[in-house]
């Protein structure tokens, strides 16, 4: 890895592939123990193309933000202002947040060379930032699978706080998800 000074800002389009490649490499990090490797690999493909990265640049709705050391992408965020699309998420937080608006912080994963460093903090405030710019107002949220604690406790330092559950689905595969909340101002 880079020994460049970190530097975090909105993705550009030209860095969609080099995202797509950090995706690729990064979520399965974030699976359960077990999760198949070929129900991980149909997932990347399906949501984590070049093609699917580049979309997120260019949609209003969404900001992708990068953490970059030097000219390499060495972490990545996605928001994505508007309802959730599952039912049991939307639920939740309307139960703990009301009607909305609500941003999701749908992605954020750091390269597993940078893990520790402060690229991941670095890279989660200006996901803040970012989703202050998308809409002032709204509550924060995401999911996260149950059992990855260490993610859970990252999550907690920067605000979240667990507010329910949920079922996510990776390739077909069912996993319980903890849904959590970031309240606007905090």
């Amino acid at each position: 890895m880079s020994s460049h000074p970190l530097f975090v800002r909105a993705a550009r389009p030209t860095e969609a592939a080099e995202i797509a490649w950090l995706a690729a490499l990064t979520f399965p990090l974030a699976c359960p123990p077990g999760t198949p490797v070929a129900t991980m690999a149909a997932h990347i493909a399906r949501h984590l193309s070049p093609r699917r990265v580049a979309g997120w640049i260019g949609d209003p709705a969404r900001e992708t933000v990068v953490a970059l050391a030097g000219p390499e992408v060495v972490g990545y965020a996605l928001l994505v202002h508007g309802s959730p699309d599952g039912e049991a998420e939307a639920d939740v937080l309307r139960e703990a947040a009301g009607p909305g608006p609500y941003v999701e912080l749908s992605k954020i994963y750091v390269h597993p060379d940078r893990l520790g460093d402060g690229t991941a903090h670095a890279l989660m405030t200006g996901a803040l930032e970012a989703g202050e710019r998308l809409a002032p107002e709204a509550s924060l949220w995401l999911g996260t699978n149950g059992a990855n604690h260490r993610a859970q406790t990252f999550y907690r330092k920067h605000g979240f706080e667990v507010v329910g559950e949920r079922t996510y689905d990776v390739g077909g595969v069912q996993h319980a998800d903890v849904v959590m909340l970031r309240q606007p101002g905090h």
